[in-house]
């Protein structure tokens, strides 16, 4: 692991920790230490030489997190492989997934995020990891203050057949009772369009305190929502396609102004450059605080296969 010297996940392997090597040595580990603590207090751990396959993975993840969740209300495109676990984002290869914290936009976040490295890229695809004060520290001033009321996301989720995700994968339902009854709870808006599609709406905060360090995290997902984040050619494509409204997401300021291009890019591009990354190796675990720590993906080449699954 490489990059910001001031702080990078905790790296934990049998030597270090003093137990044998495989799968046995890191049950023996977890069950006589307090995870919870320990991943608060680190932010990011890394588990390596465990010579961890899938299966033991799927006998042991409820050590790691107890009470995995669905990943529902979950705008990236994944496959589900086993009980409440997935494929990481499944993006095309050659591009970079911009720094965020998983589901920041959403009512009910989880606060432990898992990945598994099952197949380790021959190039590149680190998933990189930034804190999320140093990431608030980061951004200008004006930038900040711009964002102290909030943001709002739209979703526009096409009913079978259309850009983007449909609602039905979205919330991994096709009854619309049961969408509603989720989004009433989420504190969101909504309205069934004409087409069969579904429009939302939500209100969120940009930052969020830890419950336990009270630390002060930059914690949303506007420039992943917005189509600056895009890069100019994939901004100025979309818009020929689509006014912004109904775009499968977008982003502006809780009132409903919108966003500079600027401060997008900004958010961007200083996550990313305060960003560690976690270079893959076969068996690899990597626990982060959801709420603490950010994540992305670094462009790669070669097959790689990283799963995920998350908890309250």
């Amino acid at each position: 692991m490489a990059g910001d010297r001031e702080w990078s996940p905790l790296e934990l392997t049998p030597n270090a920790i003093g137990v044998s090597p495989g799968p046995e040595g890191l049950v023996e580990y977890l069950a006589a230490t307090d995870l919870h603590e320990q991943l608060v207090k680190a932010k990011a751990i890394v588990f390596r030489d465990f010579r961890l396959s899938p299966r033991d993975l799927e006998s042991k993840l409820d050590l790691f997190l107890p009470n995995r969740l669905a990943y529902v209300h979950g705008n990236s495109p994944r496959t589900k492989v086993g009980k409440n676990v997935y494929t990481s984002t499944e993006y095309p290869a050659e591009f970079t997934i911009s720094m965020h914290n998983e589901l920041s936009y959403s009512h009910h976040w989880p606060t432990r995020l898992l990945f598994f490295c099952e197949q380790a890229p021959a190039i590149g695809g680190a998933t990189p990891v930034v804190d999320g004060t140093r990431w608030l520290a980061a951004l200008d001033d004006d930038v900040r203050d711009a964002f102290r009321g909030g943001v709002r996301y739209t979703q526009n989720l096409h009913g079978g057949a259309g850009l983007g995700k449909s609602w039905q994968d979205t919330f991994e339902t096709g009854k619309p009772d049961e969408v509603e009854e989720f989004l009433a709870q989420a504190d969101a808006s909504w309205v069934w369009k004409p087409d069969g599609g579904l429009r939302v709406s939500q209100l969120r905060p940009s930052t969020r305190k830890h419950p336990v360090t009270g630390d002060e995290v930059w914690f949303n997902q506007a420039d992943q929502w917005h189509a600056a984040g895009l890069g100019d050619e994939t901004a100025a494509a979309l818009r020929a396609i689509l006014p912004e409204e109904d775009l499968p997401q977008s982003v502006t300021f809780a009132d409903g102004s919108p966003i500079p291009e600027e401060y997008v890019v900004q958010i961007r591009d200083r996550g990313l450059s305060n960003a560690v990354d976690v270079d893959w190796q076969a068996g690899d675990v990597l626990l982060v605080d959801n709420l603490l720590v950010g994540h992305g993906r670094r462009p790669f080449s070669g097959d790689r296969r990283v799963l995920v699954a998350m908890s309250d």
